[in-house]
């Protein structure tokens, strides 16, 4: 069941961290009308820690766990 978990948190932290790779490149940063009705909105700013912050803390602790990880021996490759 761990394992399932561990897997089911890592294919959604993937999500988060494409999502926020490509968010920049999916609104028009230069039309405000593009982004103001989204979540964050109506200022860029706000948009873009609602849409890109979330994939930012995950890859952020994915970096941090993975060695750890592969320094337990865990990982094996």
């Amino acid at each position: 069941m761990r394992k399932t978990a561990s897997v089911l948190g890592l294919v959604l932290g993937l999500y988060l961290v494409v999502r926020a790779i490509a968010e920049p490149f999916v609104i028009d940063m230069g039309d405000p009308a593009t982004y103001r009705h989204d979540w964050g909105g109506p200022s860029l700013a706000g948009v873009l820690l609602v849409h890109c912050g979330p994939g930012v803390v995950v890859a952020v602790v994915i970096a941090a766990v993975l060695p750890r990880l592969g320094r337990a021996g865990r990982i094996r490759g």
